[in-house]
């Protein structure tokens, strides 16, 4: 009973029987997850789940609103530069082989060096 005590308020549980409810609602949900061969119990999973979600749904309007500005800025620059597609094509190959050898990483200040061509 003494043990009982010590988790009930390291659990932050208002009683005993508040603190054997959640142990128990936990040891069901973990012998669900081992009989159905799952590596995490129901419950971590489902907050694995959530959090996964929320992230994706924060990623998404975030690359939604990069692409309106990108949008703009090419528009922009194509209202105020002539680059003809023979030119366009070769620097979308350049663009691509840079970004898949700096994994994203590019700066504005190698990109402006080798456009001044130094």
């Amino acid at each position: 009973m003494d043990r009982l005590d010590e988790m009930t308020k390291t659990d932050d549980s208002k009683s005993r029987s508040e603190f054997i409810e959640r142990a128990i609602m936990f040891y069901d949900g973990y012998n669900r997850s081992t009989l159905e061969n799952q590596y995490l119990p129901v419950a971590i999973s489902s907050a694995v789940q959530g959090t996964v979600k929320s992230s994706e749904d924060r990623i998404s309007k975030l690359l939604y609103k990069n692409t309106v500005e990108l949008s703009m800025v090419m528009n922009v620059l194509s209202a105020i530069a002539d680059v003809d597609n023979d030119t366009l094509k070769k620097l979308r190959v350049k663009c691509m082989n840079e970004v898949k050898a700096t994994n994203g990483k590019i700066s504005f200040e190698e990109i402006n060096k080798y456009q001044k061509g130094s």
